[in-house]
């Protein structure tokens, strides 16, 4: 028999539009039944996530709203903005930590039935006009730096690259990189490292007491880990299937 490879857990990030109803909630989805109305394919092809921050819901409101959405065929991915005890079976999952980016433009009044009608003199156009690059955009930092203790409870996500954490991470707290982590004083809480994919990330600690760690989607508690190294200075990396840990010189 055969040796399967271990179970591994990892991160994607995915771009998903934001849908925030505005009271009164009846006049809200009757606007988006116009909006529908002039593009029906708009929300066929993007994930949706319902914000509901600030709004005075109560559990039965909420589940209509979330059956006049699935009515129309909005498939609401996650509910952002209330606590999960507000929820449960039956409501989509409830997310934290969402970034912003660049509003999604609707499409205007009009714009769908005159699109074929301009199409041939677009084309004609086109076919004259010079092409025109769009100027690039300024790189995505690759490393984070906290100059500052992560406290117990806190969560540092930078999915872009490594993070450097300064002081020390409390237990109870997390870190999550897309490449590398390294902390400078004593790592006692959560370091996940390589969270959307990378083999080749490491956690790098001065004092190494983690109630757990993970690379590439592979997780390992601190019973996982034994006690030969705990409280030294440790590196972690990935060897195959294995989480090894080599001291630093």
């Amino acid at each position: 028999m055969t040796d399967r490879p271990p179970i591994r857990f990892r991160g994607r990030s995915f771009l998903a539009m934001v849908l925030a109803p505005v009271p009164p909630v009846d006049q809200w989805l009757a606007e988006l039944d116009a909006l529908k109305q002039r593009a029906p394919a708009f929300f066929s092809v993007r994930a949706i996530i319902l914000d509901v921050t600030g709004l005075r819901f109560e559990r039965s409101d909420l589940a209509h709203l979330c059956e006049e959405l699935n009515r129309r065929s909005i498939t609401i991915l996650g509910i952002e903005g209330i606590g999960p005890t507000s929820l449960g079976p039956g409501f989509p999952p409830p997310l934290v930590g969402g970034k912003p980016v660049e509003d999604i433009a609707p499409p205007e009044p009009g714009a769908a039935a005159s699109a074929p009608a301009e199409a041939p003199a677009a084309e004609a156009s086109a076919a004259a006009a010079p092409a025109l690059v769009a100027p690039a955009s300024p790189p995505r930092p690759r490393s984070f730096v906290l100059d500052a203790p992560v406290r117990s409870g806190q969560v540092i996500q930078h999915l872009d690259g490594d993070v450097t954490v300064l002081g020390s991470v409390a237990s109870g707290a997390e870190v999550i990189a897309g490449g590398s982590i390294h902390v400078y004083g004593a790592l006692r809480g959560r370091a996940i490292a390589g969270a959307v994919g990378d083999p080749a990330a490491r956690i790098l600690a001065r004092k190494f007491e983690p109630e757990l760690i993970a690379i590439d989607g592979l997780y390992k508690t601190a019973d996982d880990l034994g006690g030969s190294r705990w409280g030294q200075s440790v590196q972690a990396r990935l060897e195959g299937d294995a989480i090894v840990l080599v001291p630093l010189d």
